[in-house]
């Protein structure tokens, strides 16, 4: 006699049913942070003729690893980031404000395409513009 038949009743499992496809077209997924700033680095790097390998060896890193974070399979420390932004001439703050734009840019226009005013303090309730001290 097992343990099965003894403690536990027979269950019979059913299938669940795939959910019917909303109508319309999907809406945009959120960007992931991990995209925009491998596609950053990735548009710096062709802006400026340069191979992966070159640019990997430049900020010491594997290039397989930089071709993972470069397309956002990989979210990357902001050590790589850092050795990235510098191999390609560019201090981290600017890889980050050119993410930062473009998920600006891609927030905008999800927004529009599903009705939503677009950034903070857009429509009623909104929160206001953020400011960083300097």
């Amino acid at each position: 006699m097992t343990i099965r038949a003894t403690n536990q009743p027979r269950v019979r499992v059913v299938p669940l049913r795939p959910l019917p496809a909303p109508a319309g077209p999907a809406p945009a997924r959120e960007p992931l942070w991990r995209d925009l700033v491998g596609g950053v680095l990735r548009s710096e790097r062709q802006a400026q003729g340069r191979t992966l390998k070159d640019v990997a060896d430049a900020a010491r890193i594997s290039m397989p690893y930089l071709s993972e974070v470069e397309r956002g399979r990989k979210e990357a420390s902001s050590e790589v980031l850092a050795a990235a932004a510098q191999a390609l001439g560019l201090s981290l703050a600017e890889v980050l404000a050119l993410a930062q734009g473009e998920l600006i840019r891609l927030s905008a226009a999800r927004s529009r395409s599903i009705g939503r005013p677009a950034g903070p303090g857009a429509g009623a309730g909104g929160m206001g513009t953020v400011r960083l001290a300097a």
